[in-house]
């Protein structure tokens, strides 16, 4: 069971591999989790699970492995796991809730009455009052009304009155599409990174002290280094207004992320596309406009430039002098382009928008073909390969 178990893991996408999959062998037999399905859920998923974007994933196999739903031969009684409602309930339920469980004669009347439902029904039912099924006031089932009843079978709460959700699952849907929140951003940019000791020797040298000392004779010879720091330069440039007014607390959740990344960080604004003025100040835009070029003087190029924006506007605005919708551009928002990323040649542009709809916006596509295939999406996903990429 164990060996399809790891084999059912790897045909979702979980990449479980042997050496982790004869780590949980050895937790088990070392007695690590008990004889109960909660431990050894939790400890399969801690030897198993190296990514939380998988947890959803290895929630669902985990479920269709060890729930014990079979399809018999004949009928049979269909059990429910009386340990699994008890505990849920437990952990649920306060002592409040389960006071106001009354109308059906309290939760082990109403669990009684589910078991006999289970056994005796035989197809679905609709609108009913008592069996199973769904659009009903039956305690049972789903899209439909009861004070107090099981859910069974629906996404999601309506009315926020069930006492038990049957098939509900411990995590939500972590995939690599789903939008991002500042910790799942700061996990996808630890893999931007390049550690170096500078400044002060400020921290115990463990290994270096301890060789010191043996080749003092055993007398105590201290030896310091500098901190480790992050050394990894970033240049962010956002694209505000407009259209990317749907996407403010994305790129806000991502600003405030890469700023406790990052020491050496620097951001600027622009608006569609980048021509010959940037802006650290929204509210003191014309004041704190900064030309182009003297950015890329003051933050050379071992920065790695990352343009964040939805890249959708009139391709004039692109292509064309004096396409800017806001002023008159000597020369084309394609030519400024070019010129960060002959400055910048680590540079890749973060796109809020699903990558299934780029190929029908033109602004988008030529964007695209301008990084030279280096935009990606703003999921998880997108960030772990863009990060990727900038940190070859």
């Amino acid at each position: 069971m164990l060996a399809q178990f790891l084999l059912s893991l790897r045909q979702a996408g979980v990449p479980a591999s042997l050496t982790e999959y004869v780590t949980l062998l050895g937790a088990m037999k070392a007695g690590v989790c008990h004889y109960r399905v909660e431990d050894f859920y939790f400890l399969s998923r801690a030897a198993l699970v190296k990514d939380e974007r998988h947890l959803d994933r290895f929630d669902r196999v985990f479920g269709a492995c060890f729930k014990g739903i079979e399809t018999p031969d004949g009928p049979a009684p269909r059990a429910i796991p009386d340990e699994w409602l008890r505990r849920m309930a437990e952990k649920l339920l306060t002592p409040e809730e389960q006071a106001q469980i009354a109308s059906m004669g309290g939760f082990e009347a109403l669990m009684k009455a589910l078991q006999e439902r289970l056994d005796t029904q035989e197809g679905r039912h609709q609108g009913g009052t008592r069996a199973i099924g769904t659009a009903g006031t039956s305690p049972f089932g789903a899209f439909g009304y009861n004070p107090e009843g099981v859910r069974i079978g629906q996404g999601e709460s309506r009315h926020r009155r069930a006492v038990k959700v049957w098939d509900q699952r411990s995590f939500r849907d972590l995939d690599d599409t789903v939008a991002l929140n500042t910790r799942t951003i700061k996990l996808g940019l630890r893999r931007l990174r390049r550690f170096a000791r500078q400044g002060a020797a400020t921290e115990l040298d463990m290994r270096g002290t301890v060789k010191a000392t043996a080749s003092n004779a055993g007398l105590l010879d201290l030896r310091m280094v500098a901190e480790r720091r992050n050394v990894m330069k970033v240049l962010l440039l956002f694209d505000i207004g407009g259209s990317m007014d749907d996407h403010v607390r994305q790129c806000e959740e991502l600003f405030s992320a890469a700023r406790s990344e990052f020491k050496h960080m620097e951001s600027f604004y622009f608006h569609n596309c980048p021509y010959e003025r940037l802006w650290r100040s929204n509210a003191r835009r014309d004041e704190s406009a900064i030309p182009t070029e003297q950015v890329m003087r003051n933050y050379g190029p071992d920065y790695r430039l990352v343009l964040v924006g939805d890249a959708t506007m009139s391709p004039y605005e692109i292509v064309q002098p004096g396409g800017s919708v806001e002023h008159w551009n000597e020369e084309s928002g394609q030519a400024w382009l070019a010129r960060l990323l002959s400055h910048y040649r680590r540079a890749a542009w973060l796109n809020p928008v699903s990558r299934r709809t780029w190929d029908h916006t033109p602004s988008v596509q030529l964007i695209h073909a301008l990084m030279e295939r280096r935009m990606y999406p703003l999921t998880i996903e997108g960030l772990s390969e863009m990060t990727g990429a900038l940190s070859r």
